[in-house]
């Protein structure tokens, strides 16, 4: 393992912002397009549970339907590549048991040894269906937060989006027959040259404003 060094780190954050004009000749190459996905896989979540799906779109002509139902906005159709960050609406106890299943082929364990585990699992998702549906989504904006600095790092611009129609993307991309329902958009390629939000200065409180210490 060799981490990067912080002023790397810093550098590529600082560099970062959410890209309003995309460069539509712009393409992300498939290695490091292979690299963010591999990326999204691996985000943490409660349980380790992964309550979602990525949905990757590039058709173009499904892409111009999604625009309307993201109130035009440009990002849709002009950036390299869009994903819809979904949640599954219909998480209960058949989740449970196919994820419990994985971890016992992944670790080489019996399933009766993570019994304990699976109920505290089962407990979780056993809650009410509109607290289940915002945990879901909650963890769903983590794999957001991942995305975003993975395809810092990476040199790609990228644009998180919620102005959009949930209910019309789901329409629009089978979703709803799937169980699944779309949460947050994000766009991702290389910016415009004339962007002119790529040369405003990024505005951030000071430390001492957002970061408390307790010791």
């Amino acid at each position: 393992m060799h981490p990067i060094d912080s002023e790397t780190l810093i550098h590529h954050l600082q560099w970062r912002y959410a890209t309003k004009k995309f460069d539509p000749a712009a393409k992300i190459p498939a290695a490091h397009w292979t690299t963010l996905e591999h990326a999204l896989r691996l985000t943490p979540s409660s349980f380790g549970l992964q309550p979602w799906k990525f949905v990757i779109v590039t058709n173009p002509a499904v892409r111009a339907e999604l625009r309307k139902a993201a109130y035009n906005q440009t990002q849709i159709t002009d950036a390299s590549h869009l994903v819809v960050f979904t949640m599954n609406k219909d998480l209960g106890p058949a989740d449970v048991e196919r994820f419990i299943a994985h971890i016992a082929k992944v670790r080489g364990v019996k399933p009766e040894a993570l019994e304990g585990y699976k109920q505290s699992i089962l407990a979780s998702v056993g809650r009410p269906r509109e607290q289940v549906e915002a945990w879901a989504a909650r963890q769903v904006y983590i794999a957001l937060g991942n995305f975003l600095t993975s395809a810092a790092l990476l040199g790609i611009d990228a644009c998180p989006m919620e102005g959009f129609e949930p209910p019309k993307f789901n329409q629009i991309l089978g979703l709803d027959k799937q169980g699944y329902s779309a949460v947050v958009l994000a766009t991702a390629g290389y910016r415009a040259a004339d962007d002119p939000y790529a040369k405003l200065a990024k505005v951030r409180f000071e430390p001492e404003d957002v970061i408390v210490h307790v010791g």
